[in-house]
């Protein structure tokens, strides 16, 4: 937050006395918890905030935005890009006892992203790298901010990954004496003639989220002491994945949402990005199409899974179950 002594302000071409104003907090900090999420709200983020350079009596700020949308209930948020943190540390799977900007974070990342490569693509790799160099400075420019004493906001879903980085950032907030506002993502939204369900933040348009913040809520320290204690278990648990279920963010073993590759998979060769597309389609679970690539490689692996016609890309190979596979589920 940030905090300005000035003599007048105009805001929206209306000037307010500084008696009126005193101090005003100019933007908060977003945190957000994926890399698609947070370029919306780099988006979003088009208002221009700024301070003029005279002192005195005539100093003042002023802010000018991008041209409205043109459809109703849509709009920008104030601020700019430069306060969107990002943190996409994919907390719902792998081992949550590693520091999170470890080497076994990044590894586990990298080859999550690397199951739809290309062979060939040199600079896939590089770009991977600098993603996750990008969410640990995002970490620590989020702790400077902190330090600082900034506002800051979270925008979160019951998408696995969204709750894990929700429960995790407020068990460091507990180190800080700030304000801290949040942001749940509905379950679905009444539009004119419509209706909207959204599985996390990710599939939120750039001019959408402004219509969010009347969901906006100041978090009180018994609420994020609750859910940083619910992060500790969690770790304490350590299980390979962590779901969503009736609402509760659990421990869940690895193979737990296998049931839902063989229900889209059969006897009948099928491309992979078909039969990972299906389950997308089908399933609004906040689970990314790396994890059901990454267990496919599994059952690949075992036999489960018979490759029919393979590709530089693994989501272009065409796959079928296995007739062993298939006895099992008779």
């Amino acid at each position: 937050m940030i905090k300005i002594t000035i003599a007048s302000v105009k805001f929206n071409d209306i000037y307010y006395p500084r008696n009126i104003i005193g101090q005003i907090s100019l933007y908060n900090i977003e945190i957000l918890f994926g890399e698609s999420e947070a370029a919306s709200m780099k988006a979003a983020k088009c208002e221009q905030i700024y301070v003029s350079s005279n002192d005195g009596p005539t100093a003042c700020f002023g802010a000018g935005k991008r041209k409205v949308p043109e459809k109703k209930d849509y709009s920008w948020i104030e601020g700019n890009s430069t306060e969107v943190v990002c943190l996409g540390f994919l907390l719902d799977i792998g081992d949550i006892q590693k520091e999170i900007t470890g080497s076994y974070r990044k590894n586990l990342l990298l080859s999550l992203y690397n199951q739809n490569q290309w062979d060939g693509e040199d600079n896939y790799e590089s770009e991977l790298q600098e993603m996750f160099e990008h969410y640990t400075s995002d970490l620590s420019r989020l702790q400077e901010y902190l330090e600082d004493c900034e506002a800051v906001r979270i925008w979160y879903s019951d998408a696995p990954y969204s709750r894990c980085g929700f429960y995790q950032i407020c068990q460091l907030l507990l180190k800080y004496q700030v304000e801290v506002h949040v942001v749940k993502l509905s379950e679905h939204v009444v539009r004119e003639d419509c209706i909207v369900s959204y599985a996390n933040w990710g599939e939120v348009a750039a001019e959408e989220f402004a219509g969010f913040l009347s969901y906006e809520k100041i978090l009180t320290e018994d609420e994020f002491r609750m859910y940083a204690q619910n992060w500790t278990d969690l770790v304490s648990e350590n299980a390979p994945l962590r779901a969503v279920i009736s609402g509760q963010l659990i421990s869940v073993p690895e193979d737990f949402y296998d049931f839902l590759i063989w229900k889209h998979l059969s006897d009948k060769p099928r491309k992979e990005a078909r039969v990972i597309g299906d389950i997308l389609g089908t399933s609004m679970l906040g689970v990314g199409d790396w994890w059901y690539a990454k267990r496919i490689e599994y059952y690949i692996d075992r036999g489960d899974i018979l490759i029919v016609e393979d590709s530089a890309n693994t989501y272009a190979r065409v796959i079928k179950r296995s007739s062993e596979r298939m006895e099992r589920f008779k």
